[in-house]
């Protein structure tokens, strides 16, 4: 069939447009992603700033105090004991660590206060960005899981308060390799569980130290730096960073 030179300007115009409508398509997420799968921190999720509040209530004056010293010795108590070898849970670690900053700061912890504060993180709660991003991220088909130092029915709780049960695979909880991050056997079970490369996994950190373990590591590093901090003078940084979660799945697709 012959083409007048008109038809063939009608033609190559719309060849033209579904191929810029072809691009879109693509830059709006129908391409494949080299990224399979997210492993999550378990504070860059739920938001724990209501069990700091109620140290205030219980200890007027004292709570801020309270819940920096709490936290401070939370994590100092789970690298401590995975160097000595002689791991204890992180629910028993979190106890241990407010029985001592209490001692620290003088104050009287009664057990009834000290069995709220623990209840407090059966009652956590994700942060409200949480919910829709990951949401969006299981449609764009990747996988999602909890790589964290919670037990995991601190993880259970913290799901079921927030409605991400069906979202997210079973938890790397740390108790199955019995040593906390920034272990190298912990971000192991991210490899393990998805079967996939490290470069494969995008880590997303709630704490600066926690990206400078996931990037030594070899993933692909994601901070919600929720708290504005600097970063760790640590000699790595994260390769993307945002305020919350709503970054995320562009940074995914960018890699």
């Amino acid at each position: 069939m012959s083409l007048n030179r008109r038809t063939f300007l009608q033609l190559s115009a719309a060849g033209f447009v579904a191929g810029a409508l072809a691009s879109r398509a693509r830059a709006a997420g129908s391409a494949p992603l080299s990224i399979k799968a997210i492993a999550f921190d378990g504070f860059a999720v739920f938001d724990p700033r209501p069990i700091f509040a109620l140290a205030e209530q219980l200890f007027p004056g004292k709570g801020a105090e309270l819940g920096n010293a709490w936290r401070t010795r939370q994590f100092d108590y789970a690298w401590q004991r995975t160097l000595i070898g002689r791991y204890r849970d992180f629910w028993q670690v979190t106890q241990d660590a407010l029985v001592f900053s209490a001692k620290l700061l003088k104050l009287d912890l009664r057990p009834d206060q000290r069995d709220r504060l623990m209840q407090a993180y059966l009652e956590i709660k994700a942060w409200p960005d949480a919910l829709p991003a990951m949401q969006s991220l299981k449609a764009a088909g990747l996988r999602l899981a909890f790589l964290a130092n919670l037990t995991a029915e601190m993880m259970d709780a913290g799901m079921r308060n927030s409605g991400l049960e069906p979202l997210l695979e079973a938890h790397l909880s740390t108790d199955r390799v019995r040593a906390y991050k920034p272990d190298l056997r912990a971000y192991q079970m991210g490899v393990d569980a998805f079967g996939v490369s490290r470069n494969q996994i995008v880590f997303v950190a709630f704490a600066g130290w926690d990206v400078a373990g996931a990037k030594a590591f070899g993933y692909p590093t994601y901070w919600v730096n929720r708290l504005g901090l600097p970063v760790e003078e640590l000699g790595i940084t994260a390769d993307g960073t945002g305020p919350d979660l709503h970054g995320l799945e562009a940074f995914c697709r960018s890699r």
